[in-house]
């Protein structure tokens, strides 16, 4: 492969990529394709092959089938040490007997030949202002806060130069603002580097708020792999609607399917309509079906207020109300729809009352907030 090739490569690329452990495949015949210079993220509950295919970059396993690619070469067979990545592991892996800048320069010491003394101590201090700890050099890991020895470890794999860095649930000790102070730095200090960061995650917050694209992995497959967006709006299936973010379903079977629109007729012998994910194929007519909407497109209001311009309106009652600062949730007993959440932002609460448990209601969302995805 010529010099321009590997330039214009993907940083990171599968090929049929399987990984057995004995009887059990942790990753399934995945081909995936990983951009210079994006924030991706691999995305899935525990045991769907997220990690592994991270080990697998790394070069702590090898793949049962397939080929792996590092900036258009084939890594299959070269030892962790000897690839052009890094990995900041959940636990920070810091040095409890040396300091800050020793810990940052381990990986340094350990080249052959080993740089002079003082490119090390610069590129220390070079690194230790990049994660904005200029100063801390001479502090032991210990005395240092959570989010601080998470920077430390960061330090220690980006004072290398690695083509790509791998992130292996890194900000899960972290308390929650302290975590999301992190994520924002994570995702700025991404941005100034200009190099491939790979993440590992359960927490779908975290991964669309971070990642430029995201791979949500089931059973050691993809699933879906696009943008925060694009997973988000347009997912492919129930489980995709399901595990980002949060959705209400109501299951049916298809009556009609056609271009723009999709009506089922759900359990409640109602029939409801939506329009098809992109990327999702089209629901065969009397194949079973769900009908999907986020909580925050249902609109809650008084039990004899009316919407003219709702599709469709749901009477209820209030369950339950948590107040979560920026917006409240309610909880909503429906008769023929079960349970169903709905998100109000706190600045519709300021123009309108507050409802309580007990209090009855209407809920009521507009056409276009409906997704009809294959159930499951």
């Amino acid at each position: 492969m010529s010099e321009q090739d590997i330039s214009e490569s993907p940083d990171i690329r599968f090929v049929g990529v399987s990984k057995w452990f004995g009887d059990v495949v942790a990753v399934d015949k995945i081909d995936l394709s990983v951009e210079r210079g994006a924030f991706f993220s691999f995305l899935g509950p525990s045991g769907c092959g997220k990690t592994t295919s991270l080990r697998l970059i790394a070069g702590f396993d090898q793949p049962t089938e397939g080929d792996v690619f590092i900036s258009g070469t084939s890594v299959v067979g070269i030892p962790s040490h000897k690839r052009p990545v890094n990995m900041v592991f959940q636990n920070y892996a810091l040095f409890p007997h040396m300091n800050v800048a020793d810990n940052i320069a381990y990986g340094l010491r350990q080249r052959n030949p080993k740089p002079p003394k003082q490119e090390i101590a610069k590129r220390v201090d070079e690194t230790l202002e990049l994660v904005r700890l200029s100063g801390f050099g001479k502090r032991k890991s210990w005395e240092l806060s959570g989010g601080q020895q998470q920077r430390v470890a960061l330090a220690r794999a980006l004072i290398n130069h690695p083509t790509v860095l791998l992130l292996d649930e890194p900000l899960a000790a972290l308390d929650r603002k302290l975590r999301r102070e992190m994520q924002m730095e994570l995702q700025t200090l991404q941005r100034e580097v200009g190099i491939t960061f790979i993440l590992v995650t359960h927490d779908q917050e975290e991964a669309l708020s971070m990642s430029d694209r995201i791979c949500i992995m089931r059973e050691g497959q993809i699933i879906q792999s696009g943008s925060p967006r694009e997973l988000y709006d347009e997912p492919v299936n129930r489980y995709v609607a399901d595990f980002v973010g949060k959705t209400n379903f109501f299951n049916g079977k298809v009556v009609t399917a056609n271009k723009s629109s999709i009506s089922i007729n759900s359990e409640s012998c109602a029939v409801l309509v939506g329009v098809k994910s992109k990327g999702a194929p089209t629901p065969k007519i009397g194949s079973n079906a769900c009908v999907a909407v986020r909580p925050e497109m249902i609109s809650i209001s008084a039990a004899d207020e009316k919407d003219n311009h709702a599709d469709i309106v749901i009477k209820g009652h209030v369950k339950n109300r948590i107040f979560l600062g920026e917006h409240s949730e309610y909880l909503i007993v429906t008769e023929g729809f079960g349970d169903v959440l709905v998100l109000s932002p706190k600045t519709n609460e300021s123009n309108r009352r507050i409802f309580a448990p007990g209090d009855h209601v209407s809920i009521s969302w507009m056409p276009e907030a409906v997704l009809v995805l294959e159930d499951t």
